[in-house]
């Protein structure tokens, strides 16, 4: 009977995470938000919705990157750390990282352009600009060509987006 309840006890200690996780994670979250849509303070409101926002934000990069996650050995000890942080509410852990990461980034909401490419620059180190482009094509054709390029675009504009030559449609 006693090695049967060390092996238990064994057992218990290597699955921790296993067993802890869901209580930290899920259960204990569950009843204090529906603690807290019974009572009238909107704080306590506050804490468990950000909660949630969080556990939905962990949730989906775990889904998302699981196969490398996996790699990770103490993944499962360091995520049920940060969900105790998140969840206890003396930390008040989840309201920290909303107001401090979340928040700000949907209020500032900052533009990526994944189609960005940088501008190249003159061998007279001038930046590659709309003048200065203008100023090559007009040394390189001639002010009577940039003339006749100004008059399609108007054309392309009245056009429907087309630009017109006469041997050539372009788009």
């Amino acid at each position: 009977m006693g090695s049967g309840a060390g092996s238990f006890l064994k057992v218990l200690l290597k699955n921790f995470d296993v067993l802890a996780g869901p209580v930290v994670s899920l259960v204990y979250p569950l009843y204090a938000s529906i603690r807290a849509i019974e009572t009238k303070s909107p704080t306590d409101d506050r804490q468990w919705l950000t909660y949630w926002i969080l556990y939905s934000m962990i949730t989906l990069i775990e889904l998302t990157f699981a196969k490398l996650i996996e790699w990770i050995p103490i993944w499962s000890y360091a995520k049920l750390i940060m969900t105790c942080w998140l969840v206890i509410p003396y930390f008040s852990g989840a309201a920290y990282v909303y107001e401090h990461y979340v928040r700000p980034f949907f209020l500032n909401p900052q533009t990526i352009n994944i189609w960005y490419v940088p501008k190249k620059k003159d061998v007279f180190s001038k930046p590659d600009d709309v003048l200065t482009a203008a100023e090559k094509y007009i040394e390189e054709n001639g002010t009577e060509a940039f003339e006749q390029l100004i008059h399609r675009s108007d054309k392309s504009q009245r056009s429907g987006g087309y630009i017109f030559d006469d041997d050539h449609k372009y788009y």
